[in-house]
């Protein structure tokens, strides 16, 4: 005993008097988050063990969305590029776009099934449905964006400016006021495998038809590759999504028909591997995150511009939107099919 008193009384001596403390181990660090999706049997044959692996959480306040005992599902697969979900309601169905083919798709929420609802479609991309319940479609084919009747007959919202034609109509959502937004780059006329090849006339902007009047704003053409579109739940903020050279998601203070303090939102990028990735379609649930169709899969970004969480999935996701009778179910196009997962919010939005 006197010996090891002796040998602690010098060793405290040697440091100066300090305390000896018990040496603990480095605080380890969150171990990085592959990107690459958990293999699995998309059939549906054989089970995934809750809770799915590839729907993860990359900070806290993701978890919360997170239904423990649902899965990721294949609902569909065959299409050659897949785009464009939005739900219907009244009918209980999703629409979806399969542009190389040049038709719609529609999914019966009664029982799964899954046949083509428009042929031709004149090579559509975004879709969406207004407050009177109308599809609305950005075609490539026409230039044009075409708003659907309940009779069958096809109204024209959209297909020149200043007398010139529009690109290729994008995506497109509808405020409350009857306004109709959306985006017109130049994709769809690029080639002859989406749409027909042909010569661009005016810039890639962000428009807003009022379809009363037939007035076409053009509100926002700073980018070359305008995208997805969607509001904030209050309707005082526009997001676009710009796959164009800047790569980044915009976010504008909405006055009227008025886009003000544009600026970066976000610029997302692949976890680990660190490379920049630009957001297809985006929609926004009841809480202001925006759901984005971004490699690897979904990427899930909070009101402040930080991301929270991703799906993983193995096919790239062009687009996303929420739907279901609660609208708490997640619908992904991606590339040659079509997924779905419940998440524990709903859409901001109609369709």
């Amino acid at each position: 005993m006197t010996d090891f008193v002796d040998r602690r009384a010098f060793l405290i001596s040697a440091l100066g008097g300090a305390a000896l403390l018990p040496v603990t181990a480095p605080a380890q660090q969150p171990a990085p988050v592959s990107p690459v999706p958990t293999p699995r049997d998309w059939s549906g044959s054989a089970p995934v063990h809750y809770p799915d692996p590839d729907i993860v959480a990359l900070d806290n306040r993701f978890k919360r969305y997170i239904v423990f005992n649902t899965p990721i599902k294949r609902l569909h697969t065959g299409t050659s590029w897949a785009e464009g979900p939005a739900w219907n309601g009244e009918g209980r169905y999703l629409i979806w776009s399969d542009i190389p083919n040049n038709v719609q798709m529609r999914l019966i929420e009664e029982d799964g099934h899954v046949s083509v609802f428009r042929n031709p479609s004149g090579y559509s991309n975004g879709n969406t449905f207004d407050y009177e319940g109308r599809q609305l479609s950005c075609e490539h084919a026409g230039r044009r964006v075409a708003r659907y009747e309940h009779s069958g007959a096809v109204t024209l919202i959209a297909d020149k400016f200043q007398g010139k034609r529009l690109n290729s109509p994008n995506d497109i959502v509808v405020h409350p006021d009857g306004g109709i937004w959306f985006t017109d780059p130049t994709y769809g006329i690029r080639g002859n495998y989406e749409g027909f090849k042909a010569d661009s006339e005016v810039k890639p902007a962000v428009y807003r038809a009022d379809p009363k009047t037939g007035q076409l704003d053009k509100v926002f053409d700073e980018t070359d590759g305008p995208n997805g579109i969607c509001f904030s739940p209050d309707y005082k903020k526009l997001y676009v999504a710009d796959t164009g050279t800047a790569r980044q998601i915009w976010v504008f203070d909405l006055d009227g028909k008025t886009l003000r303090n544009g600026k970066r939102f976000v610029q997302l990028n692949v976890p680990v591997t660190g490379q920049f990735t630009a957001a297809d379609g985006i929609r926004c649930d009841i809480d202001g995150n925006i759901w984005a169709g971004a490699l690897p899969g979904v990427q899930v970004i909070a009101p402040n511009g930080e991301p929270i969480g991703m799906i993983r999935m193995p096919e790239i996701c062009a687009n996303v939107c929420f739907g279901g009778t609660k609208r708490n179910r997640l619908f992904i196009a991606g590339s040659q099919s079509l997924y779905s997962v419940y998440v524990d919010t709903q859409g901001a939005h109609i369709a």
